[in-house]
């Protein structure tokens, strides 16, 4: 059966019956990710061949060519050529055209036929097509004839990923990334801890150096994904203030809080701001996240005095130490404001016990219903994102029921505790990844239920929440398109399960490699298999440089036992800890322990097979 056929009858198979006229266009309609609102079919097809070109006269069209030629060699469409003007039948044709308002900064127009074209607004919109073709080249050659305008209903449709406390490798991010384009996400929030120069006491792991952060940066730019840095302030900053007991907030029994900037101290802000600063050397994003979230978790304003002296020094006898926290926000947004960034806060700080309100134009990430309403963030003026835990996949946790919002048409008005008549006022919808129990799951494993989950935000944002009659229909859409060209299977190991010694300059040891379900690898001695265990551990995880691998007991359900060999530059293998993400190295008394590949040479094991 032709291509155009194949399509045609998945997408009958999966479609609820239509009044008369619509069914014959949804039908035609090719399977996308987003799906397709408005096609129009021809007669004919635009079959692709190896003689194609990309035709694109000015910069921001060669820029969208440039990017799509290289997607469509890593997809295995071969090498096309980028020519200016003359295009011919067979050949792709990029066109921005600035005049083409209706189409907005993000929407494009793609037209099939002799020869196949996508036009844009911007080279945003331009882009965003070439994800189109690039999703139907993955199903066959041969494109049915026809034309849609994809426009899409939110302007923000997002990621977030705390790898604030446990590290995520960089190549999950960049596949992340490219996932994200593919369906035409443009925004992911990343809480994270990049390596300071300013505070080095603030260097505990794991963190990600300025070169790791700037890669990913120019990843995202190439396919406008915008990345969003995050330190979470004036709670949740043990990452950065656990050395720093001048910053952490006292109580009134005199105990230092870890967790818990002390926001009445000059110090304590200046040092937050700093890290703007810092951030700013490799983030390009004109937005900050500053967090704002759970800064009494399990405690109460009472417990510190000094808070609520601040605040009516500040602001009068009226005042409530909610003040004082809504001060800090509000001095944080001044601060980003100063250098052309606009704040962006979660809800669940904004319990209604303040007098002072929150600076206009703070961007307000709902993700939790509490006594301020959407509706009433909305009416203040606040830029209002879904961010619901309906939506979160938590590491060892909660997962999102991708088929339950989808069977429900969920929709970026649906907030927790709250549905709003109309979608004004709403900048979009995002799902979240969370790490607390930082062992419960690998990355590979949070893989498997971000991929469905993230078509679904993708649907949600970008078009109708429920283009298919079912779930199952909606996920052979999935399916049909595949991942992202230079999309990479971390799952792979690069040995086979066997019997290997491993030997490096000053070690070895004899151990059976065996693949696990998730793509890492058991490493089994004679003793056991090797795991790390040991140290100060944080959300469940031994995350202290020098913690020894040793063998235990083999337990299948032990993440800490899993491994990663990482093929080495000249041959070898790194042994990487699937949940601390850290290479293992030799200390000078012959132990295995893990440490900062930057702290410490990670080792690099020859494997020879054993009988």
């Amino acid at each position: 059966m032709r291509a155009a056929g194949v399509l045609a009858a998945l997408t009958l198979l999966f479609t609820a019956p239509l009044p008369a006229g619509a069914e014959q266009r949804r039908e035609a309609a090719p399977v996308t990710v987003p799906a397709l609102t408005d096609w129009t079919p021809a007669s004919g097809s635009y079959t692709y061949r190896r003689s194609a070109r990309l035709v694109a006269d000015s910069a921001a069209e060669r820029r969208v060519a440039d990017t799509l030629a290289d997607d469509l060699r890593a997809a295995g469409h071969g090498t096309v050529p980028v020519v200016p003007r003359g295009a011919r039948p067979g050949d792709i044709v990029i066109d921005v055209q600035p005049s083409r308002t209706s189409l907005g900064t993000e929407g494009y127009e793609l037209r099939a036929g002799s020869r196949l074209s996508v036009t844009g607004a911007t080279g945003t919109g331009a882009f965003y097509g070439t994800r189109t073709l690039l999703q139907l080249l993955a199903q066959g050659d041969r494109i049915p004839a026809g034309r849609t305008v994809d426009v899409p209903r939110f302007k923000e449709r997002g990621v977030g990923v705390c790898a604030c406390y446990i590290h995520v490798s960089m190549p999950w991010l960049e596949n992340l990334v490219r996932e994200m384009a593919y369906q035409k996400l443009n925004q992911l929030l990343l809480e994270l801890k990049v390596r300071s120069d300013a505070h080095p006491e603030a260097n505990t792991w794991g963190y990600y150096t300025k070169d790791e952060i700037r890669r990913l940066v120019a990843l995202g730019e190439r396919y406008h994904v915008e990345i969003i840095p995050e330190i979470n302030s004036p709670g949740h900053m043990d990452p950065w203030i656990e050395n720093r007991p001048d910053l952490q907030l006292t109580d009134s029994d005199g105990n230092k809080q870890p967790s818990r900037l002390d926001i009445t101290r000059p110090e304590a802000f200046a040092y937050y701001t700093s890290l703007i600063d810092e951030y700013a050397q490799v983030f390009t994003s004109t937005s900050w996240h500053m967090g704002a979230d759970e800064y009494m978790l399990g405690s109460d304003f009472a417990k510190y005095p000094q808070i609520l002296k601040y605040a009516q020094d500040r602001y009068g006898p009226g005042a409530t130490p909610q003040d004082a926290f809504i001060d800090f926000v509000n001095r944080v947004h001044a601060y980003a404001a100063d250098r052309g960034r606009k704040l962006r806060i979660w809800n669940d700080g904004l319990t209604g016990a303040n007098t002072v309100p929150v600076a206009a134009g703070t961007t307000v990430e709902h993700w939790l219903n509490v006594a301020t309403k959407p509706s009433r963030l909305r009416a203040e003026g606040h830029p209002l994102m879904n961010a619901a835990y309906a939506l979160y996949l938590v590491r060892g946790g909660f997962h999102s029921d991708t088929k339950g919002l989808y069977d429900q048409s969920w929709d970026p008005r649906s907030f927790e505790g709250e549905k709003l008549a109309s979608a004004d006022g709403i900048t979009g919808a995002k799902i979240s990844l969370w790490p607390d129990n930082g062992r419960g799951e690998t990355e590979n494993e949070v893989a498997v239920a971000l991929w469905p989950a993230l078509r679904h935000i993708a649907q949600a944002t970008w078009g109708d929440p429920h283009p298919d009659a079912t779930y199952a229909g909606f996920a052979a859409r999935g399916t049909a398109v595949g991942h992202a060209p230079g999309w990479r299977d971390l799952t792979r190991v690069p040995v086979p399960d066997g019997s290997y010694t491993f030997s490096t300059g000053t070690r070895s040891f004899d151990a059976e490699v065996r693949r696990t379900a998730d793509g890492y690898a058991t490493v089994r001695t004679a003793e056991g298999c090797m795991e790390i265990r040991g140290g100060k551990l944080t959300l469940n995880v031994p995350l202290q440089p020098g913690v020894q691998a040793a063998p235990q007991v083999c337990d299948p359900g032990s993440t800490l036992q899993r491994w990663q060999l990482e093929p080495a530059a000249g041959g070898g293998y790194r042994l990487v800890n699937a949940i601390t993400r850290m290479p293992l190295g030799v200390t000078d008394d012959g132990r295995l322990a893990q440490y900062p590949p930057d702290q410490r040479t990670p080792a690099v094991w020859q494997l020879s097979s054993r009988p």
